[in-house]
């Protein structure tokens, strides 16, 4: 949310015409249902749907800052992923029991092994 405040605030002020920094007083929850209703074409919500984008035609077609954006935050992704060895090994998991039930047995021994 700190990385994002800026696009947080924006985002607010187009869609709501809500200054933040003059409501220092609105109750969490409030807050929670403005950032929540914010809409795509918002600041926050261009930036969003760069980052979740998976269709690789779609991304191919991003311009360079589109492209930054979204490595930017696969990265970070990534690295949070590596800060929670427990989490990762249990989707690692996931993906061996998916890989198992797609190819059977004999391929998923043949990746954990190397």
């Amino acid at each position: 949310m700190r990385e994002d405040w800026s696009l947080i605030e924006a985002s607010i002020a187009k869609q709501y015409g809500i200054r933040i920094r003059n409501h220092k007083d609105m109750p969490w929850d409030e807050f929670c249902t403005l950032v929540s209703g914010l809409m795509p074409d918002t600041p926050l919500g261009q930036i969003v749907s760069i980052r979740m984008e998976d269709d690789p035609k779609i991304i191919k077609s991003f311009n360079a800052s589109q492209r930054k954006i979204h490595s930017d935050w696969k990265k970070r992704r990534a690295e949070k992923m590596l800060d929670d060895p427990e989490k990762l090994n249990k989707q690692m998991a996931n993906l061996a029991k998916m890989l198992e039930a797609m190819f059977g047995n004999k391929e998923v021994k043949s990746i954990e092994s190397k």
